[in-house]
């Protein structure tokens, strides 16, 4: 990717669990010109989940991409990737994943699990991206027909075994998959996948797409971004973390600061000292996914006042409607692994 234009990403984890709030919210930020919406997955009685929120969004949006995330450690794979591949459709081809993989009693109690920790935690999410990529492939494009002359929906002979077996050395409880997928291949082939840093190591970087980079300072981000580029190397995408509250409705963003929970770089201030941070920050990184302290309340002043700076200033790429994400992303669109046929490039349709 080129980082002289980048992507700007929010996270609407603040719209609530109302269907209202969160087709408000989607669409306010689609309207302001941001180029994702990621949904954070926080599971509670009653809540809908983030896979399940980008689903409701899908149908209401056109240009902005819709990047759940969705846990590898506690959910079984084959259903990570059929659901995702569900979203990618309902969406037109906007559809994400960020990778999570955390330390969760409570989630291993719920479904009967002991619990992962250290290295198996990064060794489940290999195992599920890979599991994830394989199904995605196991549909050939051309493998839906529907042939009425000869009653044939598919061409079994485009279906395929995706054969995945954890490796020996694996930390949790091992499993295979046989497959194919129950759902064709996505419209993107395969959908981009988004990791924290954090899993660099275990999950390897020619696995993913993106990775999300946080550090405790925003003096500290821009360092850490280069570090990550230096690692991973091209095509994956540097995304950095940015916590974010602004001066709004004549109240100081100071006075809202502590709703800041400590675990990434923090910005607090006026609109222009945004402007300027960001504009630092895309001349390092691809993208910048901001997290604001209120929704709506400073999503309002990131349309209002931010993002046209950015755009001004000629460092964010423009939205394309009806665009996928792997073309934000500057992806091509890959032929499946049991095909002999080349990639073709993802244009800005299908």
């Amino acid at each position: 990717m080129s980082n002289i234009q980048g992507f700007l990403a929010i996270d609407l984890d603040g719209a609530g669990w109302d269907g209202a709030d969160l087709t408000r919210a989607v669409l306010v930020a689609e309207s302001a010109g941001f180029h994702a919406a990621t949904f954070t997955d926080a599971p509670a009685p009653g809540r809908t989940n983030a896979l399940q929120r980008a689903a409701f969004a899908g149908p209401a949006t056109r240009s902005i991409a819709l990047v759940p995330e969705v846990d590898t450690v506690y959910t079984e794979p084959f259903h990570v990737s059929t659901q995702l591949a569900s979203l990618d459709y309902v969406s037109g081809g906007r559809a994400g994943w960020i990778v999570t993989a955390a330390e969760s009693p409570e989630a291993a109690a719920a479904v009967g699990r002991s619990s992962v920790t250290g290295a198996g935690l990064g060794q489940e999410a290999a195992a599920s991206i890979e599991v994830s990529r394989r199904l995605w492939d196991s549909w050939e494009d051309g493998a839906v027909i529907r042939d009425v002359a000869t009653g044939r929906y598919i061409d079994v002979d485009k279906l395929h075994y995706a054969d995945f077996e954890t490796p020996a050395d694996f930390a949790g409880a091992g499993y295979s998959v046989k497959g194919p997928s129950i759902i064709p291949r996505p419209l993107q082939a395969q959908l981009p996948v988004l990791v924290p840093a954090s899993l660099l190591g275990e999950v390897p970087a020619d696995a993913v797409d993106g990775v999300l980079v946080s550090a405790p300072t925003p003096e500290l981000l821009a360092a850490e971004v280069r570090d990550v580029r230096t690692r991973v190397g091209a095509p994956v995408a540097v995304i950095a973390e940015l916590d974010v509250v602004l001066d709004s409705r004549g109240q100081a963003a100071g006075s809202r600061e502590s709703a800041f929970d400590g675990g990434r770089a923090a910005f607090a201030g006026t609109a222009a000292g945004l402007s300027d941070l960001l504009a630092s920050l895309l001349a390092e990184a691809d993208g910048v996914r901001l997290h604001p302290a209120s929704l709506f309340v400073d999503l309002e002043e990131l349309g209002r006042l931010v993002v046209p700076e950015l755009r001004r200033r000629g460092v964010l790429r423009a939205p394309v409607q009806d665009g996928t994400f792997r073309y934000l992303l500057g992806l091509e669109r890959p032929a499946s692994r049991y095909t002999s046929d080349t990639a073709a490039p993802d244009g800005a349709g299908k």
